[in-house]
């Protein structure tokens, strides 16, 4: 299985005009496309604050369509994605809203493949770079400054042992993680961020343990 890189932390070659209008938000596509796994059929995408009055005339929405088709910034295909999401039969929905939020270029994409749904939360914070800060409704903070895999699991005692038990005999270190629950005994998500890429056959062994209901990866 190929995982595309969802962030580039230097600063990307890109396509127009805007690095935090359109890199940024190509980004954000393409962070909800990886964490779906496949490619959407569907997406309602609601746009706030600056995003939500220039998402025409900055390219917003066909960076947002990209992103969901799989194309990096730099893709010469950028500026057309909008027409070739029609042809693919993806229905994209822009929905402009005016609920307050915490920063200007804030979107939330609800996007599905006609098994899976997902809803993410993502702001474009400048140059390119990104952060997600929802995941389904659980709250989150990817900077994509290193490897990160998220663990959708029950919130049971030694889920997380499990996993760390796992990445431990891998010797993948783990430089951050974060774990969040909705309520007790319910699901649960963990976000782990490494030191490297993990390694697909790694995945596999990590969905194979106790408790684990769903796993992602994003690589940098």
């Amino acid at each position: 299985m190929k995982f595309n890189s969802v962030f580039d932390i230097i600063g990307p070659v890109m396509v127009g005009p805007s690095s935090s209008h359109t890199a940024g938000a190509a980004r954000i596509g393409l962070a909800a496309r990886n964490l779906l796994g496949s490619e959407p059929t569907w997406a309602k995408i609601h746009l706030y604050g600056s995003f939500a009055k220039t998402y025409q005339g900055h390219g917003t929405d066909f960076a947002l369509a990209g992103g969901l088709l799989g194309f990096d910034t730099d893709d010469t295909r950028m500026s057309k994605a909008l027409d070739i999401a029609r042809e693919k039969g993806m229905q994209i929905e822009f929905i402009e809203d005016s609920a307050k939020t915490n920063h200007p270029n804030t979107v939330r994409i609800i996007t599905g493949d006609g098994k899976e749904r997902l809803e993410i939360i993502g702001i474009s914070i400048g140059g390119g770079k990104v952060e997600i800060t929802e995941l389904n409704g659980f709250e989150l903070r990817l900077s994509g400054n290193h490897p990160a895999i998220l663990i959708m699991h029950n919130d049971r005692f030694g889920a997380i042992a499990s996993v760390t038990k796992i990445l431990a005999k891998h010797e993948i270190n783990i430089g951050h993680m974060e774990v969040n629950r909705k309520d007790v005994g319910k699901e649960a998500l963990m976000v782990i961020e490494t030191d490297q890429n993990v390694d697909d056959d790694v995945l596999l062994e990590l969905e194979k343990a106790d408790h684990i209901i769903q796993i992602a990866k994003i690589v940098s």
